[in-house]
């Protein structure tokens, strides 16, 4: 059972993955900093300073928060887009893989096919021979 859980942890896909959620959390830590301290004030300017975190109503004992969640909502949008925007900078920036072409040889089967029924054709149409049936 080790040597299986040795194996499976030494596969690639694992690392990346293990890499993958490493780099994610300490990115998603620059983008809440990059939201908090740039993005979020200079909305809170533009907008006359309006804080939805106070905005809440009662039923009965259960209290909603409306405001937290308006905040939430408006956080993710502004976190996805600026993942957006940087994904997209980065990709301006690597350079573009070359795509192997894979020849499609049908196009060329298929003319082949026909100019050999062509030519069976035209052999026995100048030889005044029937063709078999």
């Amino acid at each position: 059972m080790i040597k299986e859980f040795k194996e499976f942890i030494s596969r690639g896909n694992v690392l990346d993955l293990a890499v993958g959620v490493i780099i994610g959390s300490a990115f998603t830590s620059i983008v809440k900093a990059l939201v908090n301290y740039l993005i979020n004030p200079l909305i809170g300017l533009c907008v006359g300073g309006i804080d939805f975190s106070d905005w809440s109503f009662k039923v009965f004992d259960a209290t909603f928060k409306i405001g937290s969640f308006v905040n939430s909502v408006i956080n993710f949008l502004i976190i996805a887009f600026v993942v957006f925007l940087i994904v997209k900078f980065v990709n301006k920036l690597m350079p573009k893989k070359e795509e192997e072409v894979i020849p499609d040889n049908t196009e060329l089967y298929l003319k082949e096919i026909r100019d050999a029924l062509v030519n069976k054709s035209d052999s026995s149409t100048f030889n005044n021979e029937e063709p078999n049936k």
